[in-house]
């Protein structure tokens, strides 16, 4: 029973992750053969291997000859180091989601695009309906205004050149000028609001937080009748905010 009792391995994907890891010992690159003899496979297992891994993008075949790690593996580590930094902030927004009795959003303004990094809800707080995605709903959300307050004039121009400022309510702003005077004179500044300008019956309140020099925003939504707590709100978003830009700025 004794040997029947540990985890099922699978020997093949071990066999791969030893490849990987003899590459990554090689700056300039390795051959096959060297490979194989490093890692104790049979050389046709090794060839087999390398093939698939060469396929996937975990590792990339030199003119040479030479295997070195591939850019998929660069994508992994940078997916990696993100999702440690959320790991540092969720709490935060966890914690902002019990004492709002609200769901919490967190965004960045990453290649062009305002994208949700993180929302934090739960069936008593529900997150709002996503019926939109944020990256076509920038004017109409909260936490799209408040990424857009943060960029410089050229930035927020280009965004704005690229995404048509879509009616998805009777109060969305729609008019150019119009949402551009409301970025600049926002009545809770720095705090912006949704008014029911992405969703009926859902207001919103975002302020900015960065991630070193990477704009962003933390935000949470509210049924409509609790609108009347939004300035209160935002006092109590500006603190955790200046805490998750302290948190995303340290290194890992």
């Amino acid at each position: 029973m004794g040997a029947q009792d540990g985890p099922t391995l699978i020997s093949s994907v071990q066999r791969a992750f030893r490849l990987l890891e003899a590459v990554s010992a090689h700056e300039n690159g390795a051959p096959a053969k060297q490979l194989a003899r490093e890692t104790g496979l049979p050389l046709a297992t090794a060839y087999h291997l390398l093939r698939t891994l060469v396929h996937d993008g975990y590792v990339r075949k030199l003119a040479d000859g030479g295997f070195v790690l591939g850019d998929k593996l660069n994508t992994l580590q940078a997916t990696s180091r993100a999702q440690a930094l959320l790991s540092r902030v969720r709490p935060a927004l966890a914690a902002l989601r019990d004492d709002l009795s609200s769901a919490a959003y967190l965004t960045f303004y990453e290649d062009g695009e305002i994208r949700v990094a993180e929302i934090v809800d739960s069936p008593r707080t529900p997150r709002v309906d996503l019926w939109v995605g944020f990256e076509d709903a920038g004017h109409a959300t909260a936490l799209g205004k408040s990424v857009l307050r943060e960029l410089d004039e050229e930035a927020r121009r280009d965004y704005l050149s690229r995404h048509h400022l879509a009616d998805l309510t009777p109060r969305t702003i729609t008019s150019l000028p119009e949402l551009l005077r409301r970025l600049d004179t926002p009545p809770l500044a720095p705090a912006v609001t949704d008014l029911e300008e992405y969703a009926l019956g859902t207001v919103c309140v975002a302020v900015p937080v960065y991630r070193g020099d990477t704009p962003g925003s933390l935000g949470v939504s509210l049924p409509v009748d609790r609108r009347a707590q939004l300035q209160d709100i935002r006092a109590r978003l500006l603190p955790i905010a200046s805490r998750v830009t302290r948190s995303l700025s340290l290194t890992i």
